[in-house]
């Protein structure tokens, strides 16, 4: 049964009934925004440019039944079922505004809303499995940040210049709110996935208009309100809206090729809280919910690397601490994320499918010229050009590893401007003919290999979800501790602090 419209109540979610409700799950990443430099579906450069591709080799008839048949495939009640089986009660929706509105067409839903068909059916599909969906806007226009998963092709973040864009998105909020504002198994609404703002202060001023707005429509759903710098900082941030919720994004380096392996230390595991616990700092001091909206790290290649089930042990170990933290806090999670070609998902496709047959030679291109930003393989190719152009932008111009977004040093400026923009947009076309001359046949067997019948599942991510999902109905006398002790100082580097991952 139901428990209404979620609402907050001080620092808790809580149903109708007035008891608290902990959401915790996954979120449905590569579906409806392909952000694909995290490795997600497996093509190079950004969503649109991907569409665009494709579009050139298939022809628009067919390119339109691929995707919609790849949409269906990607979430069905088969991924549903197994999703509410282990314990799992809430699924992260994100989704590219170009679904909804075209940018030479503004304020006009496209083919009349056709957008939410899939949207819908994944909605109603997990509420038939009492899971709750969050709708969350992943890619805005002019994006909301400089980097590919905001579907950005310029590598500058121009919705926080241009005051039509942020017309615009109030514009798609209220369409959306007009459509689920009587959905009670929709949790809310998350505006603006990891924004960065390099002013900081016009951030939370947008949160203020846009509660208004959307409340205008929807005075019910709960709003989920990432932090600035990709959800973590708080700068400028100096009260509360009402019925919403705070989120953070908590990804560690130890779940990632270049971070240091997790063995488990005691300085480790400090570390792990210390920057978690910076991160939820505004929520702590205004006693809101906290949401970790993203985390995970990725997992080795049992075809690639040799040493793969001691690299994955170490990362499942690491994810197990990272949730015993979580339940320490009691908060709300969501884990990057559900389903992808075989380095983070709880699903993944099956090596021996018709998609990855086809784009398997691609994806070997892709490693070699370190196209993919996460799970990045060594390349000599790459590095001998990469890392000493670094080291002259370092030397001529030290304030290059200063920059906004501050977390990242000139390496991760440079390798996302040279190899995961501009190398892989001369690429896209390259992975598209690929898929030239399929018959609808064979692009339905392609779209077919993200069934979840035809998937298989990562076992030792799946039983430490599942081991702490326990707490999804939190029933009364759930209390939050106090944010100290053992690691809850916010001490540490000003980059670790903001968690340099």
């Amino acid at each position: 049964m139901t428990t209404g419209i979620l609402r907050v109540d001080g620092d808790k979610v809580v149903g109708d009934n007035g008891k608290p409700v902990v959401l915790r799950g996954s979120a449905l990443g590569g579906w409806m925004n392909m952000e694909n430099v995290k490795f997600i579906t497996g093509y190079p450069g950004q969503e649109s440019q991907h569409h665009a591709s494709m579009i050139k080799v298939l022809g628009k008839e067919k390119h339109d039944y691929f995707f919609d048949k790849f949409y269906e495939n990607f979430f069905t009640e088969k991924d549903a079922e197994f999703f509410a089986s282990k314990g799992l009660n809430c699924l992260r929706l994100p989704f590219n505004y170009r679904h909804f509105e075209d940018d030479m067409n503004p304020r006009v839903l496209k083919d009349g809303g056709a957008g939410f068909k899939h949207v819908d059916r994944v909605v109603e599909l997990c509420a038939k499995y009492k899971i709750y969906t969050i709708l969350d806007l992943h890619a805005l226009p002019g994006g909301q940040n400089p980097d590919w998963h905001s579907d950005n092709v310029t590598n500058y973040a121009a919705f926080w210049d241009h005051k039509d864009h942020q017309d615009r998105v109030v514009w798609l909020w209220r369409e959306i709110a007009k459509r689920y504002k009587d959905n009670p198994w929709v949790a809310g609404y998350n505006p603006i996935n990891e924004p960065c703002d390099p002013e900081h202060y016009r951030l939370p001023v947008f949160y203020d208009r846009i509660e208004k707005e959307i409340r205008d429509i929807d005075p019910h759903h709960i709003l989920w309100l990432d932090g600035n710098t990709f959800a973590m900082e708080w700068k400028y941030f100096d009260h509360i809206l009402p019925n919403c919720v705070y989120a953070l994004h908590d990804y560690s380096t130890m779940g990632f090729p270049k971070g240091d392996r997790f063995t488990g230390s005691d300085d480790q595991k400090q570390k792990l809280e210390r920057q978690f616990v910076r991160k939820c700092e505004f929520m702590h001091e205004h006693k809101t919910p906290i949401w970790n909206g993203e985390f995970g790290p990725v997992y080795a290649n049992p075809q690639l690397d040799a040493d793969h089930e001691e690299v994955n042990a170490a990362r499942y170990n690491l994810l197990d601490e990272q949730l015993s933290i979580y339940d320490k806090y009691k908060i709300h999670w969501s884990i990057w994320l559900y389903k992808d070609v075989g380095v983070q998902g709880m699903v993944h496709l099956d090596p021996n499918s018709k998609w990855m047959k086809t784009i398997a030679p691609f994806l070997e291109k892709k490693r070699a010229l370190q196209l993919d930003a996460w799970g990045r393989y060594p390349s000599k190719q790459v590095e001998d050009v990469i890392f000493p152009l670094v080291d002259w932008i370092d030397k001529n111009a030290p304030t290059s590893a200063d920059q906004y977004p501050t977390p990242w040093a000139t390496e991760r400026q440079i390798t996302r401007m040279v190899n995961q923009l501009w190398l892989s947009r001369c690429l896209s076309d390259e992975f598209a003919e690929q898929f030239r001359g399929m018959s609808e046949a064979e692009l339905e067997e392609c779209a077919g290999s993200f069934h979840f019948e035809r998937c298989l599942q990562r076992e030792g991510l799946n039983k430490a979800l599942e081991a702490h999902a326990e707490v999804g109905d939190a029933g009364e006398g759930w209390e939050r501790p106090t944010m100290e002790a053992n690691g809850g100082q916010a001490n540490g580097t000003e980059k670790e602090k903001l968690g340099s991952e």
